[in-house]
């Protein structure tokens, strides 16, 4: 989808390091070249390498400022690639269209694959052409189109891809119909365990 995207691309390169704090024995270090760090692609990270165009479309995975809108999840379109800050509109919320700079920010993760904790200096961003059901929650669009390999799993979900868009005429579905059980229409996945033991209304 990037080569789509004309004009030149601009990479990214994260600074990582282990935190102090989580080895025992600072002799461990050695253990973990720089190179190594790099290479680790962990969940709740962006990669080392950030490959961005002017006209792509984003998306923010930290808190950077939630009294202007700049959550976990919002969207926006990049219009200018600085040395040091990214800048771009947003395309989606009450405020959108208004430009905001994203900086590099330190980021790290526990994850249990790894014996230490990892710092990544990174922009908090990702190119973003499609999102999972659960992170377009809030999100108010013209156009949806939701793509279903499989009916989905989870209570609600259904409701919620659907309910994104402002006007039926925007809202499209594509369903894998080889399993030959939801040819041409899809399962809602409801829990009735919900609806039990609720209050009666007089």
């Amino acid at each position: 989808m990037a080569d789509l995207i004309s004009g030149d691309e601009k990479v990214y390169k994260s600074c990582d390091e282990i935190c102090t704090t989580s080895l025992e024995c600072m002799d461990k270090f050695e253990s973990y070249p720089t190179e190594y760090l790099n290479s680790l692609n962990l969940q709740g990270l962006p990669h080392h390498e950030l490959k961005l165009k002017i006209g792509m479309p984003v998306m923010l995975f930290r808190n950077i400022n939630p009294s202007q809108g700049l959550c976990n999840g919002t969207r926006l379109i990049v219009t200018h690639l600085g040395k040091f800050i990214v800048e771009a509109n947003r395309i989606t919320g009450s405020k959108v269209g208004n430009k905001v700079l994203i900086p590099r920010i330190v980021m790290t993760t526990t994850d249990r694959r790894i014996p230490f904790v990892l710092k990544r200096r990174q922009y908090p961003l990702k190119p973003c052409y499609a999102m999972t059901i659960n992170k377009s929650q809030g999100q108010s669009l013209t156009n949806v189109g939701v793509y279903l390999p499989k009916p989905v799993f989870s209570h609600g979900q259904l409701y919620v891809a659907a309910s994104r868009t402002t006007s039926p005429e925007g809202l499209k579905f594509f369903i894998d119909d080889t399993d030959q059980t939801y040819k041409g229409h899809t399962r809602n996945i409801v829990y009735k365990e919900v609806f039990s033991n609720l209050p009666t209304v007089n």
